[in-house]
């Protein structure tokens, strides 16, 4: 019964590692941080975790977490609206939204449900959704369950955004959907210009700051802090998995009674199981830290800027950036393997990033760096890449 289906398999691995395309997933054995320990024993400088604020190991958090595990236990066994709902979801719910000057928040496993789970209870037929055309496969596959007029336009190109607005005049309601940073490309969402349109031609807006809180804005408070639009954005959808502590779980935040109604009939949130308390915990806390201080944040600024002079000093080709994400840009797929293989071997964990991850032909190394980097980090990948570009003539 297995066998034809298993040969089609067999055949189309083969063919995406003859091309090239195949992930292999290396394994660490070793608390996420800046330097990390691989299976074989190695130690090596990591510059592609989410990791922006170097929260994943603390030990604030890891004692928040271990707080919550004692009072909360280790699962909840249950979904929200039956009895998955502790005074730590709450908690933290309420602190998201005054983290982002929002009016409520809803927690979900993670931002990919969080985006999956957002436009089907609020949109229908008669409506539309407008959305960048790099947005993250979570906005487009949630997009693609609801049964909304879509339109997509050009990544962060308002002239076009403005015509596919005019198209859409006739639907009912009208929301734009973007990234408020890019992931691939490291580049920032004009959202004022976004909200004026929004407000030009009657239409929501919602952003995913997955990739932008706690990174961009003086306080990192994403996007709308940046350009000065706190409390404007109807929708902000983000993730506890990258900035915010490493861990899992994403939340949407927004106006009040898209908040309500995505309680009622948003399906990720009714039919999966509560986060469990230890990661609520560690949330708070880790919203707590982020409210007191900004070391973190000027730090990673500063990491960002110094490894961006340099890398471009050196020749390399870089996509332009508002954020902590640097793509080195390589175009062949190839060269992308067989580059982040040889970062490998001076110590530089950094993966190739390829078709269907990126477009044919736009191959590319996604740097991240960390307020976890020091200097000699920075250092000592800049010379690691140096090195690898003139062995591979890329520089």
């Amino acid at each position: 019964m297995y066998g034809k289906f298993k040969d089609y398999l067999t055949k189309e691995l083969a063919d995406i590692e003859k091309a090239g395309l195949y992930k292999k997933e290396r394994i660490i054995n070793s608390p996420q941080g800046a330097v990390i320990r691989l299976d074989d024993g190695s130690e090596v400088l990591n510059f592609c975790a989410n990791n922006y604020l170097g929260l994943s190991s603390h030990p604030d958090l890891i004692e928040a977490a271990k707080e919550g595990f004692v009072t909360h236990g280790y699962g909840m066994s249950s979904v929200r609206f039956i009895c998955g709902t502790t005074d730590l979801h709450r908690k933290l719910e309420q602190e998201i939204a005054r983290f982002f000057g929002t009016d409520d928040s809803i927690l979900y496993a993670a931002c990919f449900d969080a985006n999956g789970g957002l436009f089907e209870p609020l949109l229908g037929e008669q409506d539309a959704i407008i959305s960048d055309s790099l947005n993250h496969a979570s906005i487009i596959d949630g997009v693609r369950l609801c049964k909304a007029k879509r339109f997509r336009y050009a990544n962060a190109d308002m002239n076009d955004l403005e015509a596919k607005l005019k198209e859409a005049a006739g639907q009912r309601f009208k929301m734009i959907v973007t990234d408020g940073v890019f992931s691939m490309d490291g580049n920032v969402s004009p959202v004022d210009q976004i909200i004026g349109l929004a407000d030009k031609y009657d239409a929501l807006v919602a952003l995913d700051e997955s990739h932008s809180a706690g990174v961009v804005g003086e306080t990192g408070r994403g996007v709308t802090e940046l350009f000065g639009v706190t409390g404007k954005a109807d929708i902000i959808t983000g993730t506890l998995g990258k900035a915010f502590g490493g861990a899992i779980g994403g939340f949407t935040t927004g106006r009040k009674e898209i908040i309500d109604l995505l309680r009622q009939r948003s399906r990720p949130y009714l039919f999966s199981n509560s986060l469990p308390p230890m990661v609520v915990s560690a949330g708070i806390r880790m919203l707590e830290m982020m409210s007191r201080t900004n070391v973190l944040q000027d730090k990673l600024h500063r990491n960002t800027k110094y490894f961006i002079e340099k890398i471009k000093t050196a020749g390399f080709d870089i996509k332009p950036t508002q954020s902590a994400i640097v793509a080195i840009m390589l175009y062949d797929a190839k060269l992308s393997q067989d580059f982040a293989a040889r970062l490998l071997e001076e110590g530089i964990y950094v993966i190739g990033f390829n078709y269907p991850v990126v477009p044919q032909g736009q191959a590319r190394i996604r740097v991240q760096l960390s307020a976890a980097h020091e200097k000699e980090h920075l250092d000592k990948a800049v010379q690691a890449f140096v090195k690898a570009g003139k062995e591979l003539k890329v520089i």
